[in-house]
């Protein structure tokens, strides 16, 4: 596994599933952007040039073999877009921080450095789901509201539903030194030492608070600000 996950290629999430869910996590080698977005950046609105951009999402469609992508211009917040009809072509949802769908050859995308990106799947309904979570998204319970869209939207139960949980922000370098003012008083068990924080055990337990299996949980256990081989504005 901790080849895929530091290399562009994809992996068949459960084939032995009902269904099956293409899937990568990206790191930020093997792209066209140079400069401080060196190389594989995939966001318009960092200051990239667009040409290095719409290469590198396209190095991403060709990746996992599907017809678009579609993808959010992130604010932090617990939005949640129900991808219904099937673009005709790429396209960025404006406002959102969480993408559901259950069309078939679409690719649904987030964009972060250190926030967690965790993708969701139920393989009986055939339903994915990508979420862009940070410490706000965190506060917000934003997993958890993702997984009742996913519930009242497309008739998934959650005991159906997998996660994994992306390279993000790990525990070593966690520090939310405002964390009395930022973080709500049910994170301090997830304190592991002084300020810091371990935000992939309170997306666990928020996943499994929602409905989800532990066993249904797979937690990449990469802290993208000690790793090199991602963004991370932490370490920036």
């Amino acid at each position: 596994m901790s080849d895929f996950f530091q290399r562009a290629k994809y992996q068949t999430f459960l084939a032995d599933q009902p269904a099956s869910c293409r899937f990568a996590m990206f790191d930020r080698h093997g792209g066209a952007s140079d400069g401080l977005f060196t190389s594989f950046n995939t966001s318009y609105t960092v200051g990239d040039r667009d040409f290095a951009v719409t290469d590198n999402r396209k190095k991403v469609k060709d990746i996992l073999n599907i017809d678009s992508l579609v993808s959010a211009r992130q604010v932090h917040g617990d939005r949640i877009f129900c991808l219904e009809k099937r673009p005709d072509a790429d396209c960025e949802i404006d406002g959102y921080d969480a993408l559901v769908t259950d069309l078939l050859n679409v690719g649904i995308m987030i964009q972060h450095a250190d926030c967690q990106a965790v993708l969701l799947f139920d393989p009986v309904r055939k339903v994915i789901g990508a979420v862009h979570c940070g410490w706000r998204g965190s506060v917000q319970n934003i997993l958890g509201k993702t997984v009742k869209t996913m519930t009242e939207a497309y008739h998934s139960r959650p005991e159906d539903v997998l996660a994994v949980i992306s390279p993000s922000l790990g525990p070593c370098c966690g520090e939310f030194i405002n964390h009395h003012e930022e973080l709500p008083a049910d994170f301090q068990p997830f304190a592991v030492r002084g300020n810091h924080f371990d935000f992939w055990q309170i997306s666990q337990a928020q996943l499994k608070v929602s409905g989800l299996s532990p066993s249904s949980i797979t937690v990449t256990g990469i802290c993208t600000s000690c790793s090199p081989d991602y963004f991370s504005y932490r370490r920036a």
